[in-house]
């Protein structure tokens, strides 16, 4: 593997997983009076447009990173500006247990 690869890859990783933990703690706790609608918006956006961009340029490694990066902070932002009883709803189907 080369060394742009590797660079590549953990970058990959990382974008992908950073959304993870946020995702994870709105799911059990049900809060999301801390974060900005606005900024998750832009940020689905941003991910929106990379993707199309990634598409349009057959570029499938980077495609498939925003795909996963899209679906995660659209998720937030889907939970954020959700009702509260339609946002425990979803947690509730995500995880019973909590």
């Amino acid at each position: 593997m080369s060394l742009v690869t590797l660079i590549g890859s953990v970058a990959a990783l990382c974008s992908m997983v950073s959304f993870v933990p946020q995702a994870w703690k709105i799911i059990r706790t049900r809060d999301t009076s801390g974060l900005s609608a606005r900024m998750y918006a832009v940020t689905v956006t941003g991910f929106s447009l990379w993707l199309a961009y990634e598409i349009l340029m057959g570029a499938w490694p980077l495609i498939v990173t925003n795909a996963v990066c899209l679906a995660l902070a659209a998720f937030i932002l889907l939970m954020r500006i959700l009702p509260q009883r339609k946002k425990e709803a979803v947690a509730d189907l995500l995880d019973p247990g909590a």
